[in-house]
């Protein structure tokens, strides 16, 4: 963290051919009002020192015994490390040292103590911070909000939720929150009924990882040549999104892109098939570096009764975490195919447990990882595009040397080891296939399909995009907006022709139901 901010200070001041700090003030005048806390105290950073060498002197890098020394940019010459260690250099950067490790110790206050515990619960159960009446959704968007659930259109009434079946055809309130409520005066049978009844409304929801989150750090942010006022205008909602924007994601999205490319869900689909199924979505996804197990947080997190509810569209996609971690010994911390069974099946058990009868479970096998090094390392990344002089190889190697690595597996130059990476990758994709092949389920069917990652680059391709554009440019990890809008696109079409059961059908209201809303001035 250290050493992105202080590459793009060193950068602004470049740039604009002005001194660190009326770069640092320029920074901090992009900056949203009550984020601008910590942003005054970096004022002692010198043109010629880069940002490894400011980062390590202030503590917050270091090198432990044993260890290689972790660097960005090339190391500095020795005389310039000698000159570092005169204790006037401590003092000058000590406000900036007490700004970041201050910001880390925030919750050490009594006051935020409580909040921030909060906070860890929510995200750790990926629950609503704000959830008035404990349904598991909420009218405030992120925090775990609508962003990630359908939006609560009565956060009082714990029997008010959007995916319920609808309360007495909802002829005196709208009870599924999918704004169809009331009823018609001119034969005064509900409009829940006329136009919902038998149409198979259902939900979706989506049980993943950071892809399916839509993990995304604006460009940006990063990129000095681009940099504004109006960069960082969404960095207030994107921390307390964690860095996620489900609200434009590839299964649940529901609003326009503002991060690039546009937004095509699973969920608008659904919605545009049967106008029915407003509101009714949950992305219960989760940032990790590891393997994680669905079943241990699902008991927390998924919202549907089953004797109240209406059926759902499960997707399972933990695309990359059970072969992604930051270890330097990452093949022995990988997902073996018994644990992903184990894994798998109990969380399939407890799915049967809580899904209404007719649901359906869409396992996704794995992605190839290796599209993303032999697409990207020998790009610049945003932070080295200014100056030529950082690549994606070598921004890789740095989080491999610090151990945060999204995947280390992937994300190196050992061929070998990308190899034997995509090989467990296909072993568990296998499991999951055999899974969908052999097992049945009271509640629900299932079924497999592979990650498209091929067929998604090869629609761009035909559309005149290059393969280095499907991928997340800062990380250079994750799917882009635009990786997620083109997979949609041929994730409906293959259920459309193979499974179209799960889709239902078209509901031959949409029209009228579109027109009374409009009549009515509605949303």
């Amino acid at each position: 963290g250290c050493v992105l901010v202080v590459s793009v200070i060193e950068q602004l001041a470049q740039w604009h051919n002005s001194t660190v700090k009326a770069a640092v003030e320029r920074l901090c005048n992009y900056i949203p009002g009550k984020y601008q806390v910590m942003c005054h105290m970096l004022c002692c950073i010198a043109r010629e020192m880069n940002a490894d060498v400011v980062c390590h002197s202030l503590k917050l890098c270091k090198q432990d015994p044993g260890q290689p020394l972790c660097h960005l940019y090339p190391p500095p010459k020795v005389h310039h490390l000698c000159e570092l260690m005169h204790p006037s250099f401590f003092f000058i950067f000590l406000p900036l040292q007490e700004s970041f490790m201050g910001f880390s110790s925030i919750c050490t206050f009594p006051l935020l103590a409580n909040l921030c515990e909060k906070i860890k619960y929510v995200i750790r159960n990926k629950l609503p911070f704000e959830d008035f009446d404990g349904d598991k959704f909420s009218t405030f968007p992120t925090l775990r909000g609508y962003h990630w659930r359908g939006r609560d259109c009565n956060d009082k009434n714990t029997t008010v939720y959007p995916g319920r079946r609808p309360d007495n055809w909802d002829a005196k309130s709208d009870s599924n929150c999918n704004g169809i409520w009331g009823v018609d005066p001119k034969d005064g049978i509900p409009y829940e009924e006329k136009f919902c009844k038998g149409a198979g409304s259902r939900g979706v929801v989506l049980l993943g990882d950071s892809a399916g989150a839509h993990f995304h750090i604006p460009p940006e942010w990063m990129t000095v040549a681009e940099m504004s006022a109006k960069s960082f205008a969404n960095l207030p909602m994107a921390f307390s999104d964690e860095l996620d924007w489900p609200q434009f994601s590839e299964i649940t999205g529901f609003l326009n892109s503002t991060i690039g490319g546009w937004t095509d869900s699973l969920y608008l689909r659904l919605r545009k098939r049967n106008r029915c199924n407003h509101r009714d979505l949950q992305n219960i996804s989760q940032n990790v570096y590891f393997h994680i197990n669905i079943a241990a947080y699902l008991s927390f997190s998924l919202a549907r009764n089953q004797l109240l509810d209406n059926p759902a569209i499960v997707i399972y996609a933990t695309i990359g975490n059970d072969v992604c971690n930051g270890n330097r010994d990452t093949l022995a911390h990988m997902t073996t195919p018994k644990e992903m069974l184990s894994n798998v099946m109990q969380a399939l058990r407890y799915l049967d447990s809580r899904l209404p009868n007719g649901s359906h479970v869409i396992l996704t096998g794995l992605v190839d990882g290796r599209f993303l090094w032999d697409n990207l390392h020998d790009r610049y990344h945003p932070l080295g595009q200014l100056n030529k002089d950082v690549t994606y190889s070598q921004i890789y190697s740095f989080l491999d040397c610090l151990q945060v690595s999204p995947c280390s597996g992937w994300l190196t130059p050992n061929e070998t080891l990308r190899n034997l990476t995509s090989e467990r990758a296909l072993q568990l994709s296998n499991v999951l296939k055999e899974i969908a092949r052999s097992e049945k389920f009271t509640n629900f069917d299932i079924f497999y399909m592979d990650f498209p990652l091929r067929q998604t680059a090869e629609e761009w391709r035909k559309m005149g995009g290059e393969p280095w554009q499907l991928i997340e440019p800062v990380d250079g990890f994750h799917p882009s907006q635009i990786a997620a809008a083109l997979g949609t696109s041929i994730t409906w079409q293959k259920a459309l022709h193979e499974w179209p059961q799960v889709l239902g059908k078209e509901n031959p209201f949409n029209d009228q139901i579109e027109a009374i809303f409009k009549d009515q001035g509605g949303h």
